[in-house]
């Protein structure tokens, strides 16, 4: 009998274990992609800062905590008067208890946290907590905060539905005089061009120019320029800028309207290098006449030698004039014995360390020798 061959086993179908795993180490790179892409997504998000505390009074303290900032990033907590978190600071950090402001570094995330004393701002309230980055990208953020006690006032009115907008490149005006090369405050006229993009005129509108140097953040001026830019219509504008005295470097002039900056301007001052000779000059000159006004007081209180201020120093070569007396007849002829007398005397009396025995003389006899014929 011929044996019928059985039912051959099935087959494995299904995949394979090391399939498997090479399909799912390949995902792994599109997976951090995404989580990353996550990541940075909560990252850009608006910086936001919240408060212990909303209300408390001058000598108190709050703590002030904040996200979603630049890493690492250095910001300043200040307590400003005259704000509001819709209309900014207005005045700049004039408006704001600089004094009294707390500098923090934000982490690698872009947190922080910090106490910050509460103190009476320059400025009526109503009030913020204004925090803003110090260098690299611009950002801030304002709380509402009361700071009790502490008068209050309205804000200015805006000015309709006028928007302004800079329509030409900002520039630098005026040059420096001869006081400024002696440490007098540089000062330039900020010129630019700006458009009424509203539907309402703008009049009188007040800008803010804020001057800065080195890594430190800009100190805000207002700058009101009389008059009135129609809806649609343009202007051109000059505004005074003026830095402190004996100022030099690379500074930057920023144009804020509102709570935006319109424009920057870099300005480099020179070095006021009068004043670096005056100083020059003045260690020069004051050691000299000190020295001068020394050497004569030590003339004047120095010893005199006995008897130098009766005799006055002649001139080499002078034959001294014959003296004159009230007698009847002429003077006799000065013999050359007499002649030599005072020349003597006149010699010992100028230099007293010679005695008249040591003086030489002509007319002294030579002392003979023994024997000699």
């Amino acid at each position: 009998m011929t044996q019928q061959p059985g039912p051959a086993a099935p087959r494995r179908t299904g995949p394979r274990p090391h399939i498997a795993l090479l399909a799912l180490l390949a995902l792994l790179p599109a997976l951090f992609v995404l989580t990353a892409q996550g990541t940075a997504r909560a990252a850009d998000g608006d910086p936001t800062v919240s408060l212990s505390k909303k209300e408390a009074g001058k000598g108190g303290e709050i703590t002030v905590s904040g996200s979603n900032w630049r890493p690492e990033a250095l910001l300043m907590l200040l307590i400003c008067g005259r704000s509001t978190p819709e209309r900014g600071v207005i005045g700049g950090t004039n408006s704001c208890a600089n004094a009294d402001g707390r500098a923090v570094t934000t982490d690698k995330k872009g947190a922080f946290r910090k106490k910050l004393p509460v103190t009476e701002p320059p400025k009526p309230c109503p009030c913020v907590v204004h925090v803003a980055t110090v260098t690299g990208e611009q950002a801030l953020a304002d709380v509402v905060f009361t700071v009790a006690g502490h008068p209050t006032a309205d804000l200015p009115r805006q000015t309709g539905d006028g928007r302004l907008a800079v329509l030409a490149t900002t520039r630098l005006e005026g040059d420096s005089s001869l006081l400024t090369w002696f440490g007098a405050p540089p000062a330039r006229r900020l010129v630019f061009t700006v458009g009424n993009l509203g539907s309402a005129p703008v009049k009188d509108p007040v800008f803010e120019i804020g001057t800065a140097h080195g890594v430190y953040a800009p100190q805000w001026e207002e700058r009101q320029w009389r008059g009135s830019v129609a809806a649609g219509g343009k202007a051109r504008i000059e505004l005074p800028v003026e830095l402190s005295a004996g100022a030099h470097g690379d500074y930057q002039v920023s144009l804020r309207y509102g709570d935006k900056v319109l424009a920057e301007q870099p300005w480099g001052v020179g070095r006021p290098w009068g004043v670096t000779l005056f100083w020059v000059l003045l260690c020069l000159v004051v050691p000299a006449a000190v020295f001068r006004i020394g050497m004569a007081i030590v003339d004047k209180v120095r010893p005199r030698p006995a008897g130098a201020h009766r005799t006055r120093r002649r001139r080499p070569g002078l034959r001294p004039k014959p003296a004159t007396g009230p007698g009847p007849g002429p003077s006799a002829p000065a013999t050359a014995e007499t002649t030599a007398t005072t020349s003597t005397t006149a010699n010992t009396a100028v230099l007293p360390w010679f005695t008249p025995d040591s003086a030489p003389s002509e007319n002294r006899p030579r002392p003979t020798t023994k024997g000699q014929a």
